[in-house]
């Protein structure tokens, strides 16, 4: 007997531990069946699963899951990605509580301490999604830094390097002076910072008196400045362009340049260019031929090398003993010394209080400087071609499709990708210095040598790049990587390209995109060196579909986010509600376009749900409801039997289309809609006295009936709950322990003259519904039954309502069904169901004039909470400032107000004198 409490514990890791064992999560790569491959967005080995790991991998389940019901060959390929300073990070902090610093003990010796950390902690958020129900084929785990992966890295870089794809050149990254590395724009995040504005004025060149004035939030770098821009139509600078200015504290003339950068309207509409420390100052650098001295170095302290030289004293101007006194500060206590030493020089025209958004190091959490270092790049304009072909084309789609056009704004205005990183753990560059600045990239050291010796005639000595690769290099590679390229394997053959990827929209560009381009042109690259012909866009794409998630907020709409302690556990919600409650939540409110509003109440409403089916799954085991195989749905005769089976056909196509469309939270509520409303609150309350009866027609259908549905329903439902699904599964005796994720997708039954009891059991449903809305809103006490009067019914209709009488009078409080004439009795309250008025006579039981009064007064008030919140939302002031969660919050208020609206205009008419 099933326990009466559901206790989601007592079986989660019993099924999951007996699916991994039985292999269940496998797939076959000599079967016969139609393959379906998923690619895992490798989390993070440092990580720990989040409220958004829950999002995407509980869509992904579901997909693999439903796909694997329905006969496919399901791979879900799982792995973990080495996080280059994210890791690196962890495991300095940890060696730093031991008193050990990294460059102290050395590259390898600082490289085994990672490896030993990855080996006892790395596992971490790959045991937590085992808590989630993931059923990813382990036995296929990768890590990024495997020695296949790695292998296929190399393999990359090379091919690349040989066809002039790979490069490198001398331009600015975001460099984090913490971790003294470039970083990619996604490990940059932009934080509002309250700093100042100061307007500093340099003489024009032969012009005493005379000064143009610049504004700057980085006094700093203007040691570093090579020029001064203004905008070639702005008349207050025109005769300017052309001549020099005197750069103030380093005495180098600097010439006023007339570039279109230059804004008018912002500040003093001139703009200083120091190329070597700012993007847009590097690229206007660039058009006008000016150098690019760096004054800043990887720690971002002062440096004086490249402008020492430049360094000239000019009285009351520029004195090189302040400036060599900056060596080896820091950039903030740069600055002030700077400031301070421009204002004693009357150079400082103003300071005003300014607040700008400053970008951070996103886990260094210090300010990133733009830094001019010479790096590996990547030349990402040829690459991205093929893959905005592939989305132009349709090779490959997005869903919803309005993200075609991030994907098109990012990679048709791409610049080069910078691949290297100053870091010790990753990909180590492939590539060897050798004398007279010779470079050799090749596969491994042999190979560097052997390319060496071909040079120099002789055995010269190398030494490796001390760099490594961007993860986002290797993260790029994973769906070929990971299944055995560059080897022609037979996984590499089955399962790519694969069918759908599941992501986020923050990641188009860093992976997305990523993975387009370098998968693309390895597998053509692969055709070209077998002698193929060139591949169709079709076969060399990474995944035929993208799928991409909103992000997870509260129940709000606000972010997530540890100061506003609305952060979310997915662990302690799966501790407290079971995983198939918080995986149904998630489903449930997975919309396409649409970021998912999450709360505990949420959550414990995807629990009741489940605890609903559990419920009803304990009734029919209580009432003798066993599987029966012989059960022909054809021969059923009963109305209410043909009518639930009717219904639960239509589940499974409504549950079907929807997983076909990506419609989660549309398959979600199919699945509820039906199993709550149609199985447990209609057709078990409907069946419970034919149950009762005794070995008739009646009982043997609803049992019947019964045990088909729910069979039906553990399947339609086991994709977003496959615990529950599974337990209950197994103690019915539909299939052994285990079984029912191997079991079939569920397929319309057959059933005699479905339209005539579909007809008749809606009607019925219809006037218990009404009945019963009549009722509370009318305040009619519980205790109180009273006649159904049917004004205008068929003759057909009396006839239903007689057959089911005792059905309506249990479910509907009424004494029974009187046809009443064209007059109705006076304080009847009335509703329409199909052609007949239901009236309920209440004179007597309920006060007509104190209703009308209350039914007045709430309308009211809803019409007054209706009339402000669009008084707000028809405020452009309002929509312009608030923010979208809270203009959305609004919106749906608004609906909220209309539909009570309704309701209460509706309950009026029923009580109208």
């Amino acid at each position: 007997m099933l326990d009466k409490v559901l206790t989601p514990a007592a079986f989660e890791a019993r099924l999951y531990d007996g699916w991994e064992a039985a292999g269940a999560f496998s797939a076959h790569p000599d079967s016969a069946a139609d393959p379906f491959t998923i690619m895992i967005p490798p989390p993070n080995v440092t990580g720990s699963l989040h409220i958004g790991h829950a999002l995407t991998f509980t869509v992904q389940d579901i997909l693999i899951r439903w796909r694997r019901m329905q006969g496919r060959d399901a791979l879900w390929q799982p792995g973990t990605d080495h996080a280059g300073i994210a890791t690196q990070m962890v495991v300095e902090r940890l060696l730093g509580t031991q008193g050990i610093k990294r460059r102290e003990i050395g590259r390898e010796a600082f490289l085994e301490h990672v490896w030993e950390w990855k080996a006892q902690s790395g596992g971490t958020i790959t045991r937590q999604l085992r808590r989630l129900g993931a059923s990813l084929d382990w036995q296929r785990e990768r890590f990024t830094m495997d020695e296949g992966l790695s292998a296929a890295v190399r393999e990359t870089f090379v091919t690349m390097f040989e066809q002039g794809l790979i490069y490198r050149d001398r331009r600015l990254v975001n460099w984090d002076p913490v971790f003294q590395s470039a970083i990619s724009d996604l490990e940059v995040e932009s934080r509002e910072v309250k700093g100042h504005l100061w307007h500093l004025r340099y003489p024009v060149e032969g012009e005493p008196g005379r000064y143009l004035t610049v504004a700057t939030t980085r006094p700093e770098t203007m040691l570093g400045d090579t020029a001064v821009a203004v905008h070639p139509e702005d008349e207050r600078f025109r005769d300017l362009i052309g001549k020099h200015l005197i750069l103030p504290l380093v005495g180098r003339r600097i010439p006023v340049v007339a570039d279109e950068y230059s804004d008018p309207e912002k500040g003093t509409g001139a703009v200083k260019i120091t190329p070597a420390h700012d993007f847009n100052d590097f690229a206007v650098g660039r058009r006008h031929g000016l150098a690019s001295p760096s004054v800043l170095d990887a720690e971002a302290r002062v440096m004086l090398d490249e402008i020492d030289a430049d360094l000239a004293a000019v009285p009351g101007l520029a004195d090189p003993a302040f400036v060599r006194a900056l060596a080896g500060k820091d950039r903030t206590e740069a600055r002030k010394a700077i400031v301070a030493e421009l204002e004693r020089l009357e150079l400082l025209a103003a300071t005003e209080p300014h607040t700008h958004a400053v970008p951070h190091g996103d886990r260094s959490g210090v300010p990133i400087e733009p830094r001019l270092t010479p790096q590996w790049y990547c030349d990402a304009a040829t690459l991205a071609k093929p893959a905005i072909a592939a989305v132009e084309t349709g090779a490959t789609q997005f869903v919803p499709k309005q993200w075609e056009n991030t994907f098109y704004a990012w990679m048709r205005n791409i610049e080069p990708w910078c691949v290297s990183r100053q870091l010790w753990w990753g990909h180590r560059i492939p590539a060897w210095y050798g004398p007279e600045g010779s470079v050799f990239v090749a596969r491994d050291a042999a190979a560097a040598q052997a390319q060496a010796a071909a040079k120099f005639g002789r055995a010269v000595e190398l030494s490796q790049d001390e760099d490594v690769l961007d993860t986002w290099f290797s993260s790029g590679l994973w769906p070929i990587s990971t299944l055995g390229w560059p080897e022609r394997t037979k996984e590499l053959a089955r399962y790519y390209p694969t069918d759908v990827l599941v992501t986020g929209f923050d990641i188009i560009f860093f992976w997305v995109a990523r993975m387009m381009m370098m998968c693309m042109h390895m597998r053509r690259t692969d055709a070209e060196r077998d002698g193929r012909p060139a591949p169709a866009l079709e076969e060399i794409v990474p995944f035929r579909t993208v799928y991409i998630h909103g992000l997870v907020r509260d129940e709000k709409g606000q972010k997530m986010s540890k100061s506003k302690g609305n952060v979310m556990d997915p662990l302690a919600l799966i501790d407290s509600y079971g995983a198939d409650a918080l995986r149904f939540a998630i489903a449930g409110l997975a919309g396409p376009g649409r970021d998912v509003k999450l709360g505990p109440a949420r959550v414990e409403t995807g629990r009741s749900f489940i605890t609903k089916l559990w419920n009803a799954a304990r009734f029919c085991e209580m009432n003798g409801i066993a599987p029966d195989p012989s059960f022909d749905t054809a021969a059923c005769t009963t109305p209410l039997a043909r009518w639930i089976i009717d219904a639960a056909n239509t589940a499974i196509g409504e549950a079907t289309a929807a997983l076909e469309a990506f419609r989660f939270d549309e398959y979600a509520a199919s699945v509820r809609r039906f199993a709550w409303d149609g199985f447990c609150d209609w057709f078990l309350e409907f069946a419970k006295p034919a149950m009762a009866s005794g070995d008739t027609v009646e009982a043997r259908e609803a049992k019947g009936a019964a045990q088909h549905v729910l069979g039906v329903l553990l399947r339609l439902l086991h994709p977003a709950a496959p615990f529950v699904t599974e337990e209950l599964w197994d103690r019915f005796g539909y299939g052994p322990e285990g079984s029912l994720i191997g079991a079939s997708w569920p397929t319309p039954a057959a059933v005699t003259d479905a339209a005539a009891a579909r007809e008749e059991m809606d009607w019925l449903v219809a006037v218990i519904s009404t009945v019963r809305g009549v009722r509370a809103e009318m305040n009619v006490p519980v205790a109180t039954v009273t006649p159904l009067l049917l004004q205008g019914a068929s003759d057909a209709t009396l006839a239903r309502g007689q057959r089911w009488i005792d059905t309506i009078r249990r479910m509907a409080r009424v004494t029974g069904i009187e046809a009443v004439g064209a007059e109705p009795p006076k304080g009847a309250a009335q509703a329409v169901v199909g052609e007949a008025t239901l009236m309920l006579p209440l004179a007597g039981v309920i006060d007509f004039d104190a209703e009308r009064a209350r039914l007045t007064k709430e309308r009211a008030k809803a019409e007054g909470e209706r009339s402000k919140i669009a008084a707000k939302l028809d405020n452009a002031d309002f929509i312009a400032r608030a923010k979208p969660e809270v203009v959305e919050e609004n919106r749906e208020r608004l609906a909220v107000a209309e539909a009570e609206i309704a309701r209460l205009t509706a309950a009026l008419a029923r009580v109208a004198a």
